[in-house]
């Protein structure tokens, strides 16, 4: 059974936390969310962060996560195309702009949380299935910033 320093059970219980809070955002703004492809977006990646909660608490009851079998997927990155959409333009204002705004924002934060937690593990499995996480976090950054920038809600050119 895996044994945790009182340091490392509380940057888990936050980092925990914190995957509780995205997953609610993910599923708010999905119900909120009018594009479909945002809509569908925002459902993945709340069902990915309740795979990262669901692995934080394997840790934290002691188990050390098998990230092969733990649902844990690996990088999928999409890239999206706005060619054959006149509308791609004028979606990217108002709500969705800011729905997506938001939660680029956490994803930076959060990656941010795992990061300095990872420096605190003592356990190396705990330490990879951190890394692990946080990749994915960064993957979620990645997925929501090709859908920002297609549908024009982030100028990369300043």
């Amino acid at each position: 059974m895996l044994q945790l320093t009182n340091k490392e059970r509380t940057l888990l219980q936050d980092l925990q936390s914190h995957e509780e809070i995205c997953i609610q955002k993910y599923n708010n703004y999905a119900n909120q969310a009018k594009d479909p492809q945002l809509k569908q977006i925002f459902q993945n990646l709340a069902q990915k962060e309740q795979n990262h909660y669901n692995t934080i608490s394997q840790i934290l009851q002691g188990q050390v996560p098998n990230m092969a079998a733990g649902g844990q997927q690996g990088q999928t990155t999409t890239m999206y195309s706005n060619q054959n959409n006149p509308m791609a333009n004028s979606m990217g204002s108002g709500k969705e702009e800011s729905l997506c705004n938001d939660m680029l924002m956490t994803e930076k934060y959060v990656s941010s949380a795992y990061n300095t937690s990872i420096f605190e593990m003592t356990n190396a499995q705990v330490r990879q299935a951190l890394q692990h996480i946080q990749q994915e976090e960064q993957q979620h950054g990645e997925e929501l910033f090709n859908y920002m920038r297609s549908h024009g809600m982030y100028n990369v050119n300043g």
